[in-house]
């Protein structure tokens, strides 16, 4: 569950949005509308004003990494400040790997050796360890093949299963329909709701 009224940041808002357990939506629009700088604000990455609660509170009732933990962000690239895969987890030996199709031994992995799609599907995994309430999930699959952003997709399924609400910013309108109950539209500042997902 994610409550949002009145959110603004810079040119963007207010914005008011509601989702329930469980319940995913799109967000598509122009490149530079704001996307981005929608999920990091509702994230608290960036000042920003309004009121946001989950089913563990009020974002203004609790230390932002603790707001962070169950809001959780990806970010289109991921950020890595350790050289093992391994020393960005907290507990490695319990990420779900092979969900995403990677070996167990990525653990071991050095940063600097990974790609694009295994630096995205392994920071996936490091939001999950947190069980967050919300994902938000920006251009998530863009760097993975066909094959990886179906298992991409079905593991942000089993999340939604869980109860797990999820935004999603893709420029993909067949992803739009595969996974979100809603889709959205970020132009001018504003997100309005689109026809038909």
């Amino acid at each position: 569950m994610l409550e949002i009224k009145a959110l603004t940041r810079l040119h963007i808002g207010p914005v008011n949005l509601s989702l329930a357990d469980g319940e995913v939506i799109a967000i598509s629009g122009p490149s530079g509308s704001g996307k981005s700088v929608l999920l990091r604000a509702i994230a608290d990455l960036d000042p920003n004003e309004g009121s946001l609660r989950t089913q563990s509170g009020a974002r203004a009732g609790m230390p932002a990494p603790d707001w962070r933990r169950k809001v959780a962000y990806l970010p289109a690239e991921s950020g890595w400040w350790a050289d093992i895969v391994s020393e960005h987890f907290t507990a490695p030996a319990k990420a779900d790997l092979t969900s995403l199709d990677l070996p167990d031994e990525a653990m071991g992995w050095e940063v600097a050796r990974l790609s694009s799609g295994e630096r995205q599907r392994l920071a996936f995994l490091r939001l999950l360890e947190h069980a967050p309430d919300v994902l938000l999930l920006d251009e998530p699959t863009a760097p993975l093949d066909a094959d990886n952003t179906a298992l991409f997709e079905a593991r942000i399924k089993r999340c939604i299963s869980a109860g797990v609400s999820v935004i999603i910013v893709t420029h993909d309108p067949a992803q739009a329909a595969r996974i979100a109950d809603r889709h959205y539209v970020l132009a001018d500042g504003q997100l309005a709701e689109a026809a038909h997902v």
